[in-house]
């Protein structure tokens, strides 16, 4: 699955987690809960 490039720079930063509800791919960040993103 292709995944956005935004994701992906969040993807990097300190306590972020990839997970997928309900078919769409989320980043979400409990570190600094700002940095979140969806896809799908």
């Amino acid at each position: 699955m292709k995944v956005r490039s935004s994701l992906r720079s969040l993807k990097r930063k300190p306590g972020s987690v990839v997970v997928r509800r309900r078919g769409k791919v989320v980043v979400v960040n409990r570190a600094n809960p700002r940095w979140h993103g969806r896809q799908g």
